[in-house]
C-alpha cells in the first residue's frame, strides 16, 4: 500500500500521524509541504478527496490567516486557495493519502480510517503519552 503524508516535522500531530503510519509497517512517502509548497489543483484534489472545504482546511493557529484577513466570512474559496498556494503554512496538516482515502488527520488517529486495520497495533501511544485505540483496537459495530 502506497501512503503519502503531507508533513510538517515541527508539528506534534504530524509527527504522531507519521509514526502511526509506520506502526502499521508502512513507510510512507513524506512530503514536507512547507519546503515544496502547494499547487492549486493539488489542494483542490486533496480537499475534494477528504470531503473538506478550503475554509475547513485553513490553519488559523500559528499562521498568518488572521493578519491576512482570511478568517472573515466573506473570503471566498478561491481567495483561500490563492493564499494557501502563496503561504503553504495556511494549510492545516497533516493530510494523508492512501488507496483507502484522503484525510486531514486532526486528530492524528483519523489516519487509521484509511490504513489497513489488520496491520495496525491495537493501541498507539502519542508523543505526549496519550494512548489511543486504533481501528484494530476498536470494537466491531
Amino acid at each position: 500500500m502506497i501512503v503519502v503524508i503531507h508533513h510538517n516535522p515541527q508539528c506534534g500531530t504530524s509527527r504522531n500521524t507519521l509514526e502511526m503510519i509506520r506502526s502499521t509497517g508502512i513507510e510512507p512517502v513524506v512530503i514536507e509541504y512547507l519546503k515544496t509548497g502547494w499547487t492549486r489543483p493539488q489542494l483542490q484534489t486533496l480537499f475534494a478527496g477528504a470531503g473538506i472545504t478550503p475554509r475547513e482546511a485553513l490553519r488559523v493557529s500559528k499562521s498568518p490567516a488572521e493578519e491576512l484577513g482570511l478568517t472573515r466570512e466573506d473570503v471566498t474559496d478561491d481567495e483561500l486557495l490563492d493564499a494557501m498556494v502563496e503561504h503553504p503554512i495556511l494549510v492545516n496538516r497533516p493530510i494523508v493519502v492512501s488507496p483507502l482515502g484522503i484525510r486531514l488527520c486532526r486528530p492524528s488517529e483519523k489516519v487509521f480510517e484509511i490504513l489497513d486495520g489488520t496491520a495496525a497495533p491495537a493501541t498507539f501511544t502519542k508523543e505526549d503519552g496519550e494512548t489511543v485505540a486504533t481501528s484494530k483496537g476498536m470494537p466491531s459495530p
